[in-house]
């Protein structure tokens, strides 16, 4: 049976644009989303204030090498002002601990009060605290970045929210509304709707694929219908 190739490859062309048409609507205003707002802005840049780089006093530390002595695992060390003090932070086993600097005492984590104020220190708007949780499991806004960390919200139309170390208090990720909005597009864009970070998935492979193929035949037809509109109006 002799095959009719512009019957097939239109068949083809229409199943491939059902399938695939709604995602390749998906790509389109999930990318025009994510290049018509600022990155900067879905960093959250903006949210919290510039800080410059205090100058240490480094006469008033204590040697690390008594914490060191004490504190066997410690594989790194670094002096830092933050929670208002002067303290050495510590990878100790993987995991960030910190020693008050004049004292060589570990330090205690960040209590309710001090996860706010630490917070609203930080902050860059003007919006009240509208709540300060201390989380153990990780939500999906945090990524793989393992807890726990004060999670500070601020009224405002987008939901600012810090999320705070509880050990060091430095700030370790910035949310808002956009930022979750270009959250849900990239999601949406790369089709990992579980972790959101596998830009080489399976799914993503056969939608692109297909898409590519739909534009292959409907280019396919666009060239086939001119001469055969030449033909006809020759007779």
């Amino acid at each position: 049976m002799k095959i009719r190739w512009p019957l097939l490859v239109r068949r083809t062309h229409k199943w491939l644009a059902l399938v695939v048409g709604l995602q390749v609507v998906l790509w389109t205003a999930t990318g025009f989303y994510m290049v018509v707002v600022h990155i900067d802005t879905i960093h959250g840049d903006h949210l919290v204030r510039p800080v410059a780089a205090p100058a240490l006093d480094v006469s008033r530390a204590v040697s690390p090498a008594s914490i060191l002595a004490s504190n066997p695992g410690i594989s790194e060390m670094r002096l830092v002002q933050s929670r208002g003090r002067l303290m050495w932070q510590a990878d100790h086993g993987g995991e960030v601990a910190a020693f008050d600097a004049t004292t060589g005492v570990p330090m205690a984590p960040m209590a309710y009060g001090e996860a706010v104020a630490n917070a609203k220190a930080a902050y860059a708007g003007t919006g009240d605290v509208v709540s300060a949780r201390l989380l153990t499991t990780r939500p999906q806004e945090m990524g793989s970045r393992k807890p726990p960390y004060w999670q500070v919200e601020f009224a405002g139309w987008n939901r600012p929210t810090l999320y705070l170390s509880p050990v060091t208090g430095e700030v370790l990720a910035k949310r808002h509304l956009l930022w979750r909005a270009f959250d849900f597009a990239w999601m949406l864009h790369i089709m990992d709707y579980d972790a959101r970070t596998n830009v080489n998935n399976p799914l993503l492979r056969v939608a692109t694929w297909s898409a590519f193929a739909m534009a292959i035949t409907g280019a396919w037809l666009l060239l086939w219908s001119f001469p055969r509109r030449r033909r006809k109006a020759r007779t």
